[in-house]
């Protein structure tokens, strides 16, 4: 079994079975085994999937999306996917939003965009947070 460390420097090791578990921390297992359909496709490939998947004029949470594509706990790497995408790209990155249905908190270009996207999709907000109503609830 060999040991890396994931971008919050915990220990992570590889089973024979090419599942992951997480060795600090809370000491809760994380699996990494994608769902039967989702077999083959990176853990990055499993975030663009939800993500794709959230429909128009609604938005879904960092840790919901990590959670849907098979890697609970994993909401700050959600984020830093999202982050890494090409202005150009056509993936809903706008739809994600943070635990309390906020814009997180980033370069104010980039949150006003976001804004802007999503009250074009006729997202309403209350104060700066998304009304729950738009709350993407798979």
């Amino acid at each position: 079994m060999g040991m890396a460390k994931n971008s919050n420097n915990q220990g992570i090791k590889k089973r024979s079975d090419r599942r992951s578990y997480k060795t600090e921390g809370d000491g809760g297992a994380i699996q990494d085994a994608p769902g039967e359909e989702d077999v083959g496709l990176s853990k990055t490939e499993r975030i663009w999937q939800v993500v794709a998947s959230i429909p128009k004029g609604y938005v879904a949470s960092y840790g919901q999306i990590a959670k849907i594509a098979g890697l609970p706990g994993y909401a700050r790497f959600v984020g830093t996917t999202l982050g890494k995408l090409p202005r150009d790209t056509r993936l809903p990155w706008h739809r994600v939003v943070n635990a309390a249905l906020a814009i997180a908190p980033r370069g104010s270009g980039r949150m006003l965009e976001q804004k802007r996207r999503l009250r074009d999709e006729d997202v309403s907000f209350k104060g700066n947070r998304v009304r729950p109503e738009h709350h993407w609830q798979p």
